[in-house]
């Protein structure tokens, strides 16, 4: 796996500071009641909005427990090692992909993602649970709580794994008491996806499906909400009316082999999960697809690329953005 460097951090972060000086200091798309209020860096206590009501953290954590989707990577963007880790994406090693500049002075304990080993968390003695983007049940919460440190569950509001990549980003931000440079991540971010919004006007109004293909062989479209689509959206593109109608499943809606033109629309994107990308490319099924039978599928070939468009995290679509604007932009324009 390819490792960071301080070099590749230190222009990351350079180029964040410069984006987020351009904006206009404003959020482009402010969060919602999961959002935190302002606050000087490192000013304690705080209080954070959850779906199981205000959590207040006393004073700055010193050992943090990042069990959410992209908790980890987030906390690291704000210079903050947690002590565990779940790995969501199956990177393996330290949980971390390439897409992430930072490495981890000391390695994390990594712990599970979709069940909670509580005594496995316990033997870590954390001061502070994240667990922004998880199931967020009350079941998971409940345990969680009985290590009696604060967790920072889904926002108020929210769903189970929608949380969206800007009140993660607060969220984390504030337990931490990184808020103001959580601030300046996000400024920079939205900058570059107006920049690909200006320089690809045809995104805008492109319809799109965004999907995988897992290891059985099944094919499923992610809906509104999921990061893979906020992703799409950011670049002004708009959910296909066909997958916006289905029943959802979480964050995403299972595709029968009969019905695969469901996929179709200006722009159809796909990844696989757990496979080899040429399992789709060879699949006869998958170039029947009207958009892609056009040329307007866009395969997520790269492993990197495709795991750092689903952290839907600060790092991931720093470094998704240059690997997939181009060819989405193709694709769309290309678009009938």
């Amino acid at each position: 796996m390819l490792r960071r460097t301080p070099s590749v951090l230190a222009a990351l972060l350079a180029a964040l500071a410069l984006l987020a000086g351009c904006g206009s200091g404003s959020d482009s798309a402010p969060g919602g009641e999961g959002a935190t209020a302002p606050a000087a860096d490192g000013a304690f206590p705080v209080t954070i909005p959850t779906a199981f009501g205000e959590v207040t953290v006393s004073e700055q954590p010193q050992r943090v427990v990042a069990l959410g989707w992209s908790d980890a990577e987030t906390a690291l963007a704000l210079g903050v090692e947690p002590v565990g880790a779940a790995d969501w994406l199956a990177v393996g090693d330290d949980g971390l992909g390439p897409w992430v500049p930072q490495d981890y002075t000391t390695p994390p304990t990594v712990l599970g993602t979709l069940e909670v080993d509580l005594e496995a968390v316990a033997a870590l003695d954390p001061d502070l649970i994240l667990d922004t983007r998880a199931a967020g049940t009350r079941d998971r919460y409940d345990r969680l709580t009985q290590l009696g440190v604060p967790v920072v569950s889904i926002p108020a509001g929210g769903e189970n794994y929608l949380t969206n990549w800007r009140d993660q980003l607060r969220m984390v931000g504030a337990a931490v008491g990184r808020p103001g440079e959580a601030a300046q991540l996000q400024s920079g971010l939205e900058q570059r996806f107006a920049d690909a919004r200006a320089q690809h006007p045809q995104l805008a109004g492109a319809t799109v499906v965004s999907g995988a293909r897992n290891t059985l062989g099944e094919y499923a479209a992610y809906t509104a909400g999921s990061g893979r689509m906020e992703f799409l959206e950011e670049l002004g593109m708009t959910l296909a009316p066909q997958i916006a109608a289905l029943p959802t499943e979480g964050f995403s809606t299972p595709i029968s082999r009969e019905r695969m033109n469901l996929l179709d629309a200006d722009v159809t994107v796909m990844q696989p999960i757990g496979k080899d990308a040429t399992e789709i490319e060879n699949d006869p099924l998958w170039q029947a697809v009207p958009s892609v039978a056009a040329g307007r599928g866009v395969l997520l070939s790269d492993r990197d690329v495709s795991q750092a468009f689903s952290a839907a995290s600060v790092q991931g679509w720093t470094f998704a953005l240059d690997r997939t604007v181009p060819r989405l932009a193709d694709a769309a324009a290309a678009a009938p």
